[in-house]
């Protein structure tokens, strides 16, 4: 009920009707919890990685206020997806404003500690993880989040035009193949350049990453455009920390989000067609969506 929303200081007058005033529900014991969830953070922050391999990351960061510090928390959290098609968490961090220099330290951390390098990472393009990202994994191929780039561009136009912009770049997004998708910002750009040149460029500037999981197996497209995955996870960070105007430490802030997120992870459904991800790991090539025919290396392909 804590994790949850309730402070700590309600429990005995809201519960102890129930329980009785000597059921351990005073600050104090919710103190002690919050101490074990720090513990538990800590651990999971420092457990080795070499026998789990992610073949796509998602990443992003989430701010929140906290009581006793003016400034605030910036968490940054990294969802992966293993090749088994499951999603689990990878890794959750106190960074600074989501520098370049923050993400660095968690993915240098992740690879000191085994982690293989993703064969693809989605994020928002404002992240300082994309610097990051081509320092510690130069190998890994980015996506940018397509939910992030659509908010972006409307909220740069007036409310309008927004209507024909959020249609133009939906076709952009949800077209049959790559080929298509360049067409539909050809069609964006004619549309909208000659009004509007700096949020064609937004568009324009970043086509290669936006339109990078068209490389993948058609099935997992709808799981790479965006980092979905951790931003409904965020709604329920959010909502706790609305109500409690935010934790009382950096460390608990912390232990709060890593118990939600670690929560949440038991909802988390695999990506569609889990046996593929596999396949994308053993370096099988895709065209369209569909496989190429003798693409995955014969003994790579038995071992998937």
């Amino acid at each position: 009920m804590y994790l949850h929303g309730m402070s700590s200081g309600d429990f005995a007058p809201a519960l102890a009707e129930f329980f009785s005033s000597a059921a351990g529900l005073s600050a104090s014991v919710i103190t002690r919890l919050t101490r074990q969830w720090q513990d538990e953070q800590a651990a999971f922050a420092t457990r080795r990685l070499d026998g789990v391999d992610y073949v796509y990351v998602f990443a992003d960061g989430i701010h929140f206020n906290v009581r006793l510090e003016e400034a605030r928390l910036s968490v940054l959290v990294i969802v992966g997806v293993r090749a088994d098609g499951t999603k689990e968490l990878v890794a959750i961090a106190d960074g600074y404003r989501e520098s370049t220099e923050s993400w660095a330290d968690v993915l240098r951390d992740l690879k000191r500690r085994g982690m293989r390098a993703p064969v693809l990472a989605v994020g928002d393009g404002a992240l300082g993880m994309w610097a990051a990202l081509r320092e510690v994994f130069p190998a890994t191929r980015a996506q940018r989040c397509w939910v992030h780039k659509v908010a972006n561009a409307l909220n740069a136009l007036p409310k309008s035009a927004q209507p024909a912009a959020r249609k133009a770049l939906a076709e952009i997004r949800d077209a049959e193949d790559k080929d298509h998708a360049t067409r539909a910002i050809h069609a964006f750009s004619e549309a909208f350049a000659v009004k509007y040149p700096k949020v064609v460029a937004r568009v324009v500037d970043d086509a290669e990453e936006l339109l990078t999981f068209f490389d993948f197996p058609a099935e997992h497209w709808v799981h790479l455009k965006t980092t979905n995955p951790i931003e409904s996870t965020f709604a329920t960070v959010r909502l706790r920390t609305k109500v409690t105007k935010g934790p009382g430490s950096r460390a608990a802030g912390l232990a709060m989000a890593f118990k939600l997120i670690e929560s949440a992870q038991t909802r988390w459904r695999a990506v569609n067609a889990p046996q593929l991800v596999a396949l994308v790991r053993a370096g099988a090539k895709f065209e369209k969506g569909v496989m190429i025919e003798g693409s995955n290396p014969p003994d790579q392909e038995v071992a998937a």
